[in-house]
Order: structure tokens, then C-alpha cells, then sequence
């Protein structure tokens, strides 16, 4: 097996993130003096702990329906690892490897992985690229590129768990979003969508202006007891590529942006958080983080009328998404 390493960049405004190779995590990032995102100490503990952390999630994040999807008229079927869907591509995702690094700068990291024609079921070999930049105005840019030799399906997000009190501060309940979105998919017993497009309007999915996280998280519409974990549509299925201000995080006096070129945000709350001890000692649980997966809708591959997440060999996917400190 590789080694698992980290590796630091910076801006000269003042943002520090630490990346490893393993998932091409984000496994600190520091600013305002504090270290905002959750994490372990060691590599044993990034291994074996909570795997999601702050990774790249794909070769599909979110989930696929009973873990199956038809294209060009060949039916594939996944491993499925969460109920009876496929989550955040599969069993051994994207998550769960080390990459390679190839490229490096003070300030600027790209990785590289190969998935392989059939690995966790997807077809084409599919070449990922990502690419942390921090930047001199305090942005963390994600610049997702990836190519393949055969159809296949690609939809990326990076997961990380945000607490911008600082990472073992416990409840984000005083954490204050606001997503910019009119609209949401709702999604059955398994948490997939059912193929509606509602709009918030009237709804607890209603944030398009500031929301007490705590006033929210338990209300009866999401998970009561869990929190939320679900998928605001920031823009038509079939809008223009552009660079979106998705949602705004307010905590103790740091604010940070979402913003993305991909047409949805998934908003989780740290539901499933199992008690870990984190980097600095204290101990996470549930609903100690906020989630904001800038990421193409769940199951799109299923659903016609939602973006489109096939990549052929002739194309080039390339997304954006900035965690902005203003």
C-alpha cells in the first residue's frame, strides 16, 4: 500500500489547509486561529475513522437507487452500502483511496487517481484530477477535472465537516445558514429522491434567509433527533455553467460561502456522527458539524429531467467549488 502523507498550503491572507492523500482529504484547515474542520490525529485513525471525513466522495456522491442506473442501454448494478443504495460510489470509493500527487506549490496541491473500467461496477477508465488552491482573499478553491475511455457517469463533491467554532466545539446549533435555493428534491423511505422538484416556499427546506441551525435541525421534516440531510437545486437542471453563491455558514464571528459551478448543495448535519475522539482531544458526536456537498442532484443518472451527469469520451468534466473566509 502507499504511503498515506499530508501535505501543507497556504495563502498570504492567512488560510492554512492541510491535504492528505489519502481520499484527497482536507484534513485541516485553519483560519482566524482556528482549525474548522473535524478530523484524527493520525493516519491508523484517518483509516479507520469515520471515512467520509473531508474527502473527495465519488465516482457518484449522494446515492444511486437500489445501487443501479442504465446507460446507452446497458443496465450496470453497484455494490450497494447504504440500505439498498449505493453511496458516495460504493463500497471502496474515492474516499477510501491514496492518491497521487502531481503537482505542488506553496499555496496550490493537484492529486490524481485512475479509477479502473468496472471498479465498484462503473464502467470506462475514468482519470480524476483535483485540484486545492488557497488563495490570497482566503478562498479554498476545488477544481474537480476528470476523462474517460468509455460512457460512464462522474459527480464528485468534497464532504468536509465544517464547525466554525472550531473543530471539537461541540453542536453547531449556533450556527447560522442560509441556502440560496427556491427550490429542493424530496426523496422517499430510502432517502432517494422520488423525481419531484418542489419549491421551499412554505417548507422547514425554506433558508433563503438566515436560519438558526438549532430553530431547525430536529424539526419533524427531516430527521428529528438526527438533523438534516438533504438537497437544495440552486439552479434548472438545465442552466448555464456558472459560479453560483450557494449558501453562507455564520458562526462566532466567521463566515464563510459556499459557492460552486455544480447545481446542487446537499446540507448534513452530521447525523451519523459516531463518538470519535478528535485531533485535539475532545469528543465528536452527533450534530458537532455542518456538510456543505456542493454536488450534482442524488440519482441523477435516473432521473432525465436532472442534470446531466454522463461523461463521455470525448468531454472533459471540470467543476468548481470555493469555501470563501470573508
Amino acid at each position: 500500500m502507499k504511503k498515506i502523507q499530508f501535505y501543507t498550503i497556504k495563502s498570504s491572507g492567512g488560510l492554512k489547509v492541510e491535504i492528505s492523500n489519502l481520499g484527497a482529504k482536507v484534513t485541516k484547515l485553519l483560519i482566524a486561529g482556528r482549525d474548522v474542520v473535524l478530523g484524527f490525529k493520525t493516519a491508523d485513525e484517518w483509516l479507520a475513522q469515520e471515512t467520509y471525513f473531508n474527502a473527495i466522495c465519488g465516482r457518484v456522491a449522494n446515492r444511486i437507487k437500489d445501487g443501479r442506473f442504465t446507460l446507452d442501454g446497458v443496465t450496470y448494478q453497484l455494490p450497494v452500502n447504504n440500505g439498498t443504495n449505493s453511496l458516495h460510489g460504493g463500497v471502496e470509493g474515492f474516499n477510501t483511496k491514496i492518491w497521487d500527487v502531481t503537482a505542488q506549490s506553496a499555496y496550490e496541491i493537484t492529486l490524481h487517481y485512475r479509477a479502473k473500467d468496472g471498479e465498484e461496477g462503473y464502467p470506462g477508465n475514468t482519470d480524476i484530477w483535483v485540484t486545492y488552491t488557497a488563495t490570497k482573499d482566503n478562498r479554498l478553491r476545488i477544481h474537480y477535472e476528470a476523462k474517460t475511455d468509455a460512457p460512464t457517469i462522474v459527480a464528485m463533491t468534497n464532504h468536509s465537516y465544517f464547525n466554525l467554532a472550531g473543530e471539537g466545539s461541540g453542536r453547531v446549533d449556533g450556527h447560522v445558514l442560509q441556502v440560496n435555493a427556491d427550490h429542493y428534491t424530496p426523496f422517499d423511505e430510502t432517502a432517494c429522491p422520488t423525481g419531484e422538484i418542489l419549491p421551499v416556499e412554505g417548507t422547514p427546506m425554506d433558508f433563503r434567509k438566515p436560519v438558526r441551525i438549532g430553530d431547525r435541525i430536529n424539526d419533524p421534516f427531516f430527521a428529528p433527533g438526527r438533523g438534516i440531510d438533504n438537497n437544495w437545486c440552486l439552479c434548472a437542471a438545465d442552466a448555464p455553467k456558472e459560479l453560483r453563491h450557494a449558501a453562507t455558514l455564520q458562526a462566532d464571528g466567521l463566515t464563510m460561502e459556499c459557492w460552486t459551478t455544480m447545481k446542487g448543495l446537499q446540507v448534513y448535519t452530521g447525523n451519523y456522527i459516531e463518538r470519535h475522539e478528535g485531533k485535539s482531544g475532545t469528543m465528536y458526536d452527533e450534530q458537532h458539524a455542518v456538510c456543505l456537498e456542493a454536488q450534482n442532484w442524488p440519482d441523477g443518472i435516473n432521473h432525465a429531467d436532472f442534470p446531466n451527469i454522463v461523461l463521455r469520451p470525448d468531454e472533459r468534466l471540470d467543476e468548481i467549488t470555493e469555501y470563501r473566509f470573508v
